[in-house]
């Protein structure tokens, strides 16, 4: 299992709920339009067929894995995913 961060910018109000309601069910932390989703191959597959559904041409979402430690400012913690669960250092 790897970490993602999930952002968008969806123009539609109705959209962007629909968005935020499925990243939302994958999630680990985050706020407003940007989630850290800590996702396997399935998951990652059925989170994309979801937004497919929702999201259209206008619409920006963005996967990127999180690669190495991030840098942490303020009250961000360290997440460590891990299979079978996940530790926040």
């Amino acid at each position: 299992m790897k970490s993602y961060l999930v952002a968008y910018d969806i123009f539609d109000s109705k959209r962007r709920y629909g968005v935020a309601k499925v990243v939302d069910s994958y999630k680990l932390d985050g706020q407003k339009s940007s989630w850290e989703t800590p996702l396997d191959r399935k998951s990652m597959r059925s989170m994309i067929e979801e937004l497919e559904k929702i999201v259209l041409d206008e619409d920006r979402v963005n996967i990127v894995a999180v690669v190495g430690k991030p840098i942490l400012l303020g009250r961000a913690k360290s997440v460590e995913v891990q299979r079978g669960g996940i530790v926040i250092v």
